[in-house]
């Protein structure tokens, strides 16, 4: 009822909310992918997206396709690796930011291995700028991670808002300057909100600084001071401050899936790991609870 096809156009859109950018990510018109997307939304006769010239969001049954898209196009990529004997192998060095230590990436990757027991896939986690330098001198294969706005490369897995987040009873001094939280460098937030606050003249002070997320949510928890995160993956505990806070705005932030320069073995697994990452990209927009 449901052609695979069409789902993977579908969860592309889905994660990129955009059909320019799941046309680019999956080397389609544009055209294309909203003739996928109108079949898809043919055969189950419900409106997926929320569209207008400006924004694409999930409807209601749009998020509950999400979940039926990625279990039909894992049981379908399964069926597949056993009927033509296929078997993915090799040593995969994995890098993912500490954006997602606290979301479900662990439930993809157990997928994965389950799917791939002959890849040995070693996991790095580390600040996004590290992780690139690291893939950048070849001592990773595959990164996932937020993408510098200098940088054009990766495949987008999602974009999303960065904005500041705070313990719910903490108040900001207008008169005095921002209490940061941040990550050391080469932190891709840090640089971020040190440059807006900069650019806005607006002076700041650093009253946390550390390489570990469960390190800066203790911080932001205890009311020390202010952080810069993105939206969809506010940690339990804190919340978006708002607007008369004062604060400028942060932009918008890309997570990507960055491939080294390995071919063989190597490559054949990180393609593997990208293209299940990708399926089951919307669990990495959900924390753990």
């Amino acid at each position: 009822m449901y052609d695979p096809t069409q789902l993977r156009t579908f969860l592309a859109v889905a994660q990129t909310l955009s059909f320019t950018q799941a046309a680019h990510r999956l080397g389609l018109r544009q055209s294309t992918v909203s003739q996928h997307v109108r079949r898809l939304e043919d055969a189950t006769g419900r409106q997926l997206f929320a569209r207008d010239t400006h924004s694409v969001e999930l409807t209601e049954d749009g998020e509950a396709m999400l979940g039926f898209a990625r279990r039909i196009l894992q049981v379908h990529e399964q069926a597949t690796a056993f009927f033509t004997g296929t078997r993915v192998r090799g040593r995969l060095r994995f890098g993912a930011s500490e954006d997602f230590v606290l979301t479900r990436l662990p439930e993809i990757l157990e997928g994965f291995r389950h799917d791939h027991p002959e890849v040995d896939l070693e996991l790095t986690v580390e600040l996004s700028g590290t992780l690139h330098e690291q893939l950048a001198a070849g001592k990773l294969d595959l990164v996932l991670a937020k993408r510098r706005r200098e940088d054009p490369r990766g495949e987008l897995v999602w974009r999303d808002d960065l904005v500041w987040i705070g313990a719910e009873r903490l108040r900001l001094d207008a008169d005095r300057p921002v209490p940061l939280i941040v990550y050391p460098p080469p932190g891709i937030t840090r640089a971020r909100a040190l440059q807006v606050l900069e650019r806005e003249g607006r002076p700041w002070r650093i009253v946390c600084t550390s390489g570990s997320l469960n390190g800066l949510i203790a911080a932001a928890r205890a009311g020390l001071g202010v952080m810069a995160h993105s939206r969809r993956l506010i940690p339990p505990g804190l919340s978006r401050l708002p607007d008369r806070s004062g604060l400028p705005d942060l932009g918008r932030v890309d997570f990507v899936l960055v491939h080294g320069r390995r071919h063989g073995a190597a490559e054949e697994a990180a393609n593997a790991l990208a293209a299940a990452i990708l399926a089951g990209g919307e669990r990495l927009r959900r924390p753990v609870d």
